[in-house]
Order: C-alpha cells, then structure tokens, then sequence
C-alpha cells in the first residue's frame, strides 16, 4: 500500500467519528477520521502505510453496527468539472 488514508464504506448513518476511531485504532495510531455525511461512507488516515495495510486486511469485510465494511486504499479526489459552463 502506497498511501496511509483508507476508503471506509458501506456505513450506517449513525456511525460516529469516534466509533471509526476507537475501531481502526486496535490496528495502529489514526491521525484523521472524516465521515462524509449522509452519503454513508468516510476516509481514515493512519500514521502509516503499513498500519493502513494492517488495518484493511483486519476490517474490510468485517461488520459494523449490522453493516459489513468495505475498506480500501483511498484513491485521490477526481478533478470536478463545472458543466454549467458550457
């Protein structure tokens, strides 16, 4: 794994930041939790790429208030492109 920040999703609307905090943290030191709201998924960095990797094998897959987990490599953000423009 090449970066330290993970893709979490498939997640209940109530899920917490620090529920997200408290989980990842049994798998190494999270620097960052951002759930993106209403739209059911959200982004942990860990302090490193081999604590992120560690973290995804153990928790993609894995269940979390009645939701199964998927946890991936985030990719960057996408360029926007504003239509209304043209």
């Amino acid at each position: 794994m090449q970066g330290s920040k993970l893709y979490v999703g498939n997640l209940s609307y109530s899920v917490t930041k620090e529920q997200l905090e408290e989980l990842f943290s049994n798998h190494g030191e999270v620097k960052e939790v951002n759930i993106i709201e209403g739209r059911g998924f959200g982004f942990v960095e860990m302090s490193s790429p081999s604590e992120a990797e560690k973290a995804k094998e153990a928790l993609d897959g894995s269940d979390l208030e009645g939701r199964t987990l998927k946890v991936d490599e985030a990719r960057p953000p996408r360029e926007r492109r504003d239509y209304r423009r043209y």
